[in-house]
């Protein structure tokens, strides 16, 4: 979908996206996150990932003849048939379709299109992927990596801690403020998708970590500025999600892990190992923050198919 152009010497250049998207589709795209921002709080990642598929469907609309707002139900199976074509995963044209859904329901109900183009129109069939895990001693050895002499390394064990006690999204976790938590306690107040808050206990471990943290290592790493951020950098701002990326797959390979760990999977560990140690699932639901039980429903499967595994590991006849 990259175009070429002339710069002033002739040499060819690549257009961006945002040069060859027509007008129309790029206004009507902004008012639609817009629009949506106000009206369900949604993060700037969603938010961003929702412009990404939407700019993606109206470039190739655009090699079509056609315009967002000037949509029938034919050019969107001629389009989901070639997302075929090139072996896009199911599971990245069902999200791409929810957006569009989301998109012209909009435009319906103001009343700039009078079909809705994504009616009747099935999402594709997907295999149930179940979410990567750890083991409780692949945790342990995790926990354990980080050098808690260095002040950064102290940082990076307290935020490990708190993932994997309290289940937290990387992005909840570095936005932390001092307000929101309780040392003495043990509970934080967790602010999730969609701006909803929930309070959540970490455990004696983690909150013992956290209260000598905040104590005596956040003081070295924040210095003289006034940044309410819980976990700073080492410039004393708000880490990126990618730096800590970074960190956490830093301390797996220090701890021998196989399988390096993201921030995401600590939390599909916390989920996992409360299940397999008798949670109930909707207490498991309200930690989390999922606003649906089928979505923490995925880890019955994961403990499900872990007791399969000691079974068929340890039963004479397994």
């Amino acid at each position: 979908m990259i175009r070429r152009k002339q710069n002033r010497q002739g040499d060819g250049v690549p257009e961006s996206d945002e040069e060859l998207l027509a007008k129309a589709n790029s206004e009507a795209i902004d008012a639609y996150l817009d629009a949506s921002w106000l009206e369900k709080g949604l993060s700037d990642n969603s938010l961003q990932s929702y412009r990404r598929d939407l700019r993606q469907f109206a470039l190739w609309l655009q090699g079509q003849g056609y315009h967002l707002l000037q949509l029938e139900r034919l050019e969107l199976l001629s389009y989901l048939n070639w997302r075929v074509t090139q072996r896009l995963k199911p599971a990245s044209t069902s999200r791409m379709l929810s957006c569009l859904r989301g998109f012209y329901r909009y435009y319906l109900r103001e009343a700039v299109i009078s079909v809705d183009p994504t009616l009747d129109i099935e999402s594709p069939k997907r295999g149930r992927r179940l979410p990567k895990t750890m083991t409780e001693a692949e945790v342990e050895a995790l926990l354990e990596a980080p050098n808690t002499n260095d002040p950064l390394d102290f940082r990076d064990r307290t935020m490990l801690e708190m993932l994997y006690a309290a289940g937290l999204r990387v992005t909840e976790l570095i936005s932390l403020q001092l307000g929101q938590i309780n040392p003495r306690q043990g509970i934080i107040r967790v602010v999730g998708k969609g701006d909803k808050e929930r309070l959540v206990p970490l455990g004696d471990e983690a909150a013992r970590w956290l209260r000598d943290y905040v104590q005596h290592v956040r003081p070295l790493l924040i210095g003289h500025s006034q940044n309410e951020v819980l976990f700073p950098s080492k410039r004393g701002t708000q880490m990126t999600r990618q730096t800590f990326w970074y960190r956490i797959k830093r301390h797996g390979l220090a701890a021998g892990l196989t399988h390096l760990p993201s921030p995401h999977v600590l939390r599909h560990a916390f989920a996992t190992h409360l299940l397999n140690h008798g949670a109930d699932l909707r207490v498991v639901q309200l930690l989390l923050g999922h606003s649906d039980l089928s979505t923490t429903q995925i880890y019955t499967h994961v403990a499900q198919h872990r007791l399969q595994s000691l079974h068929r590991e340890h039963h004479p006849r397994g």
